[in-house]
């Protein structure tokens, strides 16, 4: 493990080992998965999953961002696990079977993030409300790298995001083949970001599955550059068994969800203490810094081995 600019201080806050690995589970609260297609009443720009709380209450809202070609729907597993702890997940379907340029990725994102102000409450469950002052963005793979470079300002929104989470992004091909907009580039701490970042890894991910495939995640292009640029305060997580793909659900439907268990090098093993274990840390961080909430986060930051698959490096540091 790998702590950069010291220890964070875990004075003062009591490690209770059933309350700082809670994270890793199904949180108190019910959930529901509302669908709302770009026909709705609501007329968000891009059809959307949403994953909210149930129980009366005003909730933090996580943006998440879809992988290369891969479906809202395949992160449902995951992003109930995050709700479950007190968070409205907006999950958009940014394109079809061909995706656009990434400059109009990135559009559509922040079409997204603009509709929120003036959608998202009418296709909420009744007296559950969100807090927009504490607005988080994220993405997986080529998503991740949307979700920077909408933080970056790429796209105007007219909503402030308060935290940022990568997981695995993806900028390219290769150092010299990154998608356009080229946001890497190759200074550390050279992101012009003012939030906390939260970068997670995958140790497979820049492995090829076999002879006739290439890295999902390749070198270069992938969680250790995104994370070596960002600035105080930031963590990187690698989840050092486990490939590119393996936060997504159990049974993918679809042409894209049979073809997608071939593309990418995966770990052994079911992938629920993968989905628990970025689930984790997602709902970590967001306590942290929307919140206010910093044990879970610390304590994961101190003692690693506290979540359900080993993580290696671990690496924060402090603003």
């Amino acid at each position: 493990m790998a702590l950069l600019g010291g220890n964070p201080s875990t004075q003062g806050i009591k490690l209770d080992l059933k309350t700082t690995t809670s994270v890793f589970e199904p949180g108190n609260l019910s959930v529901t998965c509302i669908r709302v297609e770009t026909s709705n009443i609501a007329s968000p720009p891009k059809p959307l999953l949403i994953v909210t709380p149930t129980i009366q209450g005003t909730y933090p809202v996580l943006l998440f961002l879809h992988g290369f070609e891969l479906r809202n729907t395949f992160y449902t597993q995951l992003l109930q696990l995050i709700s479950s702890h007190g968070y409205i997940v907006v999950a958009p379907q940014l394109y079809g079977l061909l995706p656009p340029s990434g400059i109009q990725e990135i559009k559509s994102a922040a079409a997204v993030t603009n509709w929120l102000s003036s959608g998202l409450q009418s296709v909420l469950p009744e007296n559950v409300k969100p807090d927009l002052l504490k607005l988080a963005l994220s993405g997986h793979s080529r998503g991740g790298k949307t979700a920077f470079a909408l933080a970056l300002g790429y796209a105007d929104t007219s909503l402030n995001f308060s935290a940022l989470l990568g997981l695995d992004p993806v900028g390219g091909l290769s150092k010299c083949s990154q998608t356009v907009p080229k946001i890497l580039t190759y200074v550390p701490h050279s992101f012009n970001l003012a939030i906390p970042v939260c970068v997670i890894g995958t140790g497979l991910g820049d492995e090829p599955r076999n002879c006739l495939t290439c890295p999902c995640a390749p070198d270069g292009v992938n969680h250790v550059e995104f994370f070596s640029e960002c600035k105080p305060p930031c963590s990187h997580f690698v989840t050092t068994e486990y490939g590119h793909l393996d936060m997504l659900d159990d049974h993918l439907s679809g042409c894209i969800g049979a073809i997608s268990g071939y593309i990418c090098k995966s770990g052994k093993g079911p992938r629920d203490p993968m989905r628990r274990c970025v689930g984790g840390l997602f709902v970590a961080f967001l306590k942290a810094y929307l919140e206010g909430q910093t044990g879970d986060f610390k304590a994961i930051v101190d003692e690693p081995d506290l979540a359900p698959v080993k993580l290696d490096p671990v690496e924060f540091i402090e603003a």
